[in-house]
Order: structure tokens, then C-alpha cells, then sequence
């Protein structure tokens, strides 16, 4: 599970304490669950909440001196004042990760339901998920599928334009009494752009692999604003709170993506002699995004150290997703739909471990629900099995088709001299 207690970020601020009637100096945190304030002086948390408990946001102000921030928890109402480095970047941060668990529908009970989760419940999640990134990477797969297509229907054109060129280069070399080899050699030339505008253009047609809500910040910009990040198997796309493109990074246009948390990353494009092209994006929702980044963006992507921790987490359960995984929901199916002796076969088994065990057996309704799942995955697996392996003789063929290009252009160059 995602370590609650990771600080997604933090302010200055004053914080107005009602008990002593004054306001306290000190930093403003947000955890994926929780705000908290601490005192500077003293290092006493002076406000602790669950984000579920909030019921309001605002832009207040106070004395109509201090612009301020309020939120309302429960009956109580909390004022934040002097926010660094503005008001309105803090208010839309917490505002956009209030909103996101309100949606959440874990919710207030979160943490109560996970430790009721059996371990049917837990192995269910955790090849839901599996699943989920499987059918992520049969889009990108069947993406690249198509612009193979396209290529190889590249290379055809190629050739058979080549032999239109072959044929016009022998009407050129045949004697000077043939006829026709001047009509001939301009006739087909004219007509080429033409063919080659028919190329499809299939970014138009590619679906979305994920779509986000985030809070965006452009290069070194002290404002933010909310807006919605787009992942499809070519790209990526930033995008404001009405759906107008801010920009879109084509994938080999993406030099780097930094992993700052779970829930913040920047993508990078370089340039030379002009500032780079940079934005950092936050959301409750990245953790979800960072899976399929990570798989388009293996070589560009870097977990900086207060990811790292999510990273071996995220991980752990699952290193390989070809064997851990189907090893331990198929031992545990096979638990389950045939029961066998106990592990041991121990008679002096204390109470502990009978109610142990009792608690980490499967239920007959998840036991069907996990062998659903198992099927859908080993179809999955077979399905992107027999891509790569479409995709591998594809590129033998492209390479085998350039290859070919390549000498029938040396030779048609030759000749070309030859006849100038």
C-alpha cells in the first residue's frame, strides 16, 4: 500500500491558534491523506486532519489585513495566513487533492477497510491491476503495430516507385532513335507527390491510454493552474480545466521525466540556444499514470530519492509478472478449490496460527472472481505474445525492404551519372 505519511508538500504559513488568541509561524503540510500544521519555535503539530473530514476551502480574508486561507473541518474553521510563495497556489494544491478523495472511493473508511481486506480481496486488486497495465501495453503494441503498417506500406510504395524509376532509366539508356523517353521520364514524377500525400495519419484515430486531472506549473512559474494530463501510446498531451491544448510532447520530442513523488513528476524537452520546455505536474492520480510512463518512458524516466520508496513498493509484490504473480494466485487457487491437509500437517498448532490461517483463506465467490481474472490475463498475455512476435517479422521485413532500397538506389544513382 502507498505509504500515507509521504509529504506531497509543504508552505510557511501562520496559522491563527484560537486557544491563545495569536498567529504561529511555522509549515503547512499535505500528506495523500492528511493536513497538518507544525509550529516552528516549538515543533509542536498544532493541526492534524484526514482530508475526508473537510467540508469547505476558501480565500478569506482576515481584519481585511491578512489574505487568508480557510478550512472548515467539521464545525471547526482553521485560518492560514502569510502563505509562501502565494495563496493561490496553495489553495488550488489543497483544493485539487480534497476534491480527488472525495471522489476516492475508498473515502473516510479507508484505512478500516484495508484491514478487513482479506487476502482474496488483496490478490483480487492486486491482478485487477496487473490486468490494467497488460491492456495498457497491448495499446501501445498494437499503436506501434499500426505505424509498422504503415511503414511496411511505405517501403512498398517505395519500390514499386523505384520501378517506375528502373523502367524510366532504361527508356533513357535505349537508343537515341526510341521515341518516347522524354514523355515518359516526366509523366509519372508529376503525379508522385500526389500518391504520397494518401499516407494515413493515424494520430487523429489512436486512443487514450489514461487521462488525469493535474495541477500544472510551466518551467519555473511561482502559479499554477489546474488542467488535465492526456497519455496515448505516441505521446503525451497537457491540457487547461476546458480541454484547450497547452502542449503536447510527442515521445521522441521528451528528454527526460523526473519522478519528484508518487504524485508529482516534470517532463522535459532540451533545446540548443533557447530555454528549455519543461512542466511539473501534480495529481491524487499520477500513481495511476507512472506505471504506463515508466513502460514508454523506460530510458527517459528517472525516480528521484523521494520516489524511490514508492517504487520498491509498487514493485515488491510483483518483480516479474510472469511468474509471481500467476504462482501465487494459482498455489492459492489450488488451495482453495482443493483444499489439501495443512502446511506442516503440525497437530500442536496454537490458536494464533489456526485463526491465521482461518483469516487468509480465500472465499468460494473470489476463488470464480480470481480464476475470471487469471483467464483474462493469460488471454492477454497470449494476445501480446503474438504481437511482439508479428511486430518482430515485421521489422525483419522492413530491414530486409531497406536493405534492398538501399542497393537499388546506389545502383539507379550509378546510372543516373552515367546519363548526365
Amino acid at each position: 500500500l502507498m505509504n500515507e505519511d509521504i509529504r506531497i508538500h509543504s508552505w510557511p504559513c501562520s496559522y491563527y491558534l484560537d486557544t491563545s488568541k495569536q498567529w504561529v509561524s511555522g509549515r503547512l503540510s499535505l500528506t495523500p491523506v492528511a493536513i497538518k500544521f507544525t509550529a516552528d519555535k516549538t515543533g509542536e503539530l498544532l493541526v492534524n486532519f484526514h482530508l475526508s473530514s473537510v467540508s469547505e476551502i476558501k480565500k478569506e480574508s482576515s481584519n481585511l489585513i491578512f489574505s487568508s486561507l480557510t478550512i472548515l473541518e467539521r464545525n471547526t474553521k482553521h485560518w492560514f495566513s502569510s502563505l509562501q510563495p502565494n495563496r493561490n497556489v496553495v489553495f488550488n494544491i489543497l483544493e485539487h487533492f480534497w476534491r480527488e478523495q472525495l471522489l476516492s472511493s475508498q473515502g473516510a473508511g479507508a484505512e478500516a477497510a484495508a484491514l478487513e481486506s482479506t487476502k482474496g480481496k488483496e490478490l483480487t486488486g492486486l491482478l485487477t491491476g496487473s490486468q490494467k497495465r497488460l491492456e495498457d501495453t497491448a495499446k501501445v503494441l498494437h499503436y506501434q503495430g499500426e505505424q509498422f503498417d504503415n511503414i511496411m506500406r511505405g517501403l512498398n510504395k517505395i519500390e514499386g516507385d523505384m520501378d517506375v524509376a528502373d523502367r524510366l532509366l532504361t527508356e533513357l539508356e535505349s537508343p537515341s532513335w526510341w521515341p518516347f523517353s522524354s514523355k515518359l521520364w516526366k509523366a509519372p514524377l508529376e503525379s508522385k507527390p500526389k500518391e504520397t500525400a494518401t499516407v494515413s495519419d493515424s494520430k487523429n484515430q489512436e486512443g487514450i491510454i489514461i487521462r488525469i486531472p493535474v495541477i500544472i506549473t510551466h518551467r519555473t512559474d511561482s502559479n499554477v493552474k489546474p488542467g488535465k494530463l492526456t497519455l496515448f501510446a505516441s505521446g503525451l498531451e497537457i491540457s487547461d480545466c476546458n480541454s484547450q491544448v497547452i502542449h503536447r510532447f510527442e515521445s521522441k520530442e521528451v528528454d527526460d521525466i523526473r519522478v519528484h513523488t508518487p504524485y508529482e513528476i516534470s517532463v522535459r524537452q532540451r533545446f540548443i540556444g533557447k530555454p528549455d520546455t519543461s512542466y511539473r505536474l501534480l495529481s491524487a492520480k499520477m500513481p495511476e499514470a507512472i506505471p504506463i510512463l515508466e513502460m514508454q518512458f523506460s530510458k527517459k524516466i528517472q525516480f528521484l530519492e523521494d520516489a524511490l520508496g514508492f517504487v520498491g513498493a509498487r514493485k515488491s509484490p510483483q518483480v516479474d509478472l510472469g511468474t509471481s504473480i500467476w504462482q501465487a494466485a494459482t498455489g492459492l487457487l489450488g488451495g482453495v478449490v482443493q483444499p489439501s491437509s495443512p502446511v506442516g500437517g503440525r497437530e500442536g498448532m496454537d490458536n494464533d496460527q489456526v485463526q491465521l490461517q482461518k483469516q487468509e483463506k480465500v472465499s468460494q465467490e473470489e476463488a470464480e472472481e480470481l480464476k475470471q481474472i487469471l483467464k483474462k490475463l493469460k488471454g492477454l498475455a497470449l494476445e501480446t505474445e503474438a504481437e511482439l512476435e508479428r511486430q518482430d517479422e515485421a521489422l525483419d521485413s522492413i530491414a530486409t525492404s531497406v536493405d534492398r532500397a538501399t542497393l537499388t538506389i546506389d545502383k539507379q544513382n550509378r546510372r543516373i551519372k552515367k546519363l548526365t
